[in-house]
């Protein structure tokens, strides 16, 4: 297994076996290297101005914006792996460390269209979702009715009736579903990510590495606690 260290130092250690979804590729596990090093900050280039007021992205950061460990997540909302991350290590991850106060999450829009012809209008309406400030409970709606609108021809209709259980006017989610800036937001993020260094989803920016694959918690846990206990040490909180 090959590891990668950040600039501070740190390594981030995955598990051989990438569970992950690749440009081209179809989506399985493989056994390949599930850490790298990015080639520029994902803060730079991937990153939305998630705590800038009356941005429509604005509500996809979770925990606390002084936390002294920020993750961004680059995620496609088609992707099977993301989905697994999403509603089995992600839940454990705000128990253990969001609500704690020792991290903040920022999810990143990265749809891998060529595999996943529905992953960009699903993202568009995850930032839609952002927009009436109900992201987190739309991002949770998608992951596990991904089988329902996945395969479908036009998963707009679907998407739609989504509104109705985050409570936001289905008027209003058609309003901005029209919006170019959504459209473009959308594209800007995946672009971004890939200038990061991202190549497959899930992929985690976590303090100058990255981390590749539907990891389990046990896997985020060494990472997560090192470089806390590192800051901690150094009055870095």
């Amino acid at each position: 297994m090959r590891h990668a260290s950040n600039p501070a130092g740190r390594t981030l250690a995955a598990a051989a076996l990438l569970l992950a979804c690749t440009p081209g590729r179809s989506d399985s596990a493989r056994s390949e290297p599930a850490a790298s090093q990015p080639s520029a900050p994902v803060a730079a280039t991937a990153a939305p101005a998630a705590d800038q007021p009356g941005d429509p992205r604005s509500s996809r950061s979770l925990g606390s914006a002084s936390a002294p460990i920020t993750i961004y997540e680059m995620s496609d909302f088609q992707c099977p792996f993301c989905r697994r991350h999403a509603l089995e290590t992600h839940p454990q991850l705000v128990r253990e460390y969001v609500e704690t106060g020792k991290v903040r999450v920022v999810f990143i829009n990265l749809p891998i269209s060529d595999i996943h012809p529905n992953a960009v209008p699903a993202a568009e309406f995850g930032l839609c979702a952002a927009r009436a400030g109900r992201f987190w409970d739309a991002h949770r709606l998608l992951f596990r009715h991904q089988s329902a609108w996945g395969p479908l021809a036009d998963p707009g209709p679907f998407l739609i009736t989504l509104a109705d259980s985050l409570g936001i006017s289905r008027e209003e989610t058609v309003r901005c579903l029209e919006d170019p800036a959504i459209t473009a937001a959308v594209r800007q993020e995946g672009e971004g990510s890939v200038r990061a260094g991202a190549r497959s989803t899930p992929t985690f920016y976590i303090e100058g590495g990255l981390l590749v694959g539907a990891q389990p918690i046990s896997v985020f846990r060494p990472i997560l606690d090192s470089i806390y206990a590192e800051r901690a040490g150094s009055g870095k909180r």
